[in-house]
């Protein structure tokens, strides 16, 4: 229970103020180690907020009253949106240095951008689901399927892990009309392709390993993606997205200007 439990006033070596951070792999798993509770935390957190519309969605596909459920589940997804904002909020006020509560400031984030994000969070979850439901249908027609079908797939979930990371950082640092985010989100996607690619990429990778580790059994992977699985997934992205969304904004510089003053 020790990554539940640290005691952060301990005395210790302590941190060079002006010592830099770490960059790469090195910085990634110095946040791993330092955070993985926390991690797991949030990560249970979200995975409550999410799980009443997954649990209607998997109704519809057992097939009880498959359209009234599939409906259903989407209109469960109101607080998808929030509940991704304060996620992708906290890691990165990890990735800042900056130390918190996880419950608080999940709590403070999800009231502050829930109703703007909410059908942004709807339509990702549509998304998400429609993926499911394409590739089930190409798994069971296999021998139907063409190539081009395959690629389509492919690129419409590389561009939904390109972009959607940007708008979810818009929603938790900036004050700004949906249409306007979203289009921001679009401009620095192709300004930083090379940065969201990988983000989107990496962000995937645990998924897809599940994937290829459990193919015939979700209820085997689903333990890795109920302790860690998600917010594990947005750390790898924004170990690539983050630096040029603060850069852009000057986010840690404001932040730091307005603890000093």
């Amino acid at each position: 229970m020790g990554i539940f439990n640290r005691n952060f006033n301990k005395p210790g070596p302590g941190v060079n103020k002006d010592e830099p951070r770490k960059k790469g792999f090195a910085r990634f798993f110095e946040l791993l180690i330092r955070d993985l509770g926390d991690l797991v935390k949030l990560n249970m957190i979200l995975c409550v907020c999410v799980l009443p519309s997954i649990v209607m969605f998997f109704f519809s596909l057992s097939g009880i009253y498959p359209l009234f459920t599939f409906v259903l589940s989407l209109i469960l997804a109101f607080p998808v949106g929030g509940a991704i904002t304060s996620c992708v909020y906290y890691i990165t006020k990890q990735m800042r240095d900056d130390p918190s509560y996880v419950w608080y400031e999940f709590k403070r984030k999800f009231k502050e951008n829930y109703k703007q994000s909410a059908a942004i969070g709807i339509l990702c979850t549509a998304f998400v689901y429609t993926q499911i439901l394409v590739w089930i249908t190409m798994i069971i027609s296999e021998d139907v399927i063409g190539l081009s079908w395959i690629i389509l797939a492919l690129l419409s979930l590389l561009l939904f892990g390109m972009i959607t990371p940007y708008i979810f950082l818009h929603f938790a640092y900036i004050d700004l009309k949906t249409l306007g985010i979203l289009k921001n989100s679009v401009l620095m996607t192709f300004a930083y392709l090379p940065r969201s690619f990988m983000g989107a990429i990496l962000g995937g990778l645990l998924w897809t390993m599940t994937a290829l580790f459990f193919p015939d059994s979700l209820l085997m992977g689903f333990p890795i993606i109920l302790i860690f699985g998600i917010t594990m997934s947005m750390l790898m992205n924004l170990m690539w997205t983050w630096k040029p969304f603060d850069t852009s904004f000057n986010i840690e510089e404001t932040l730091n200007q307005r603890k000093e003053d």
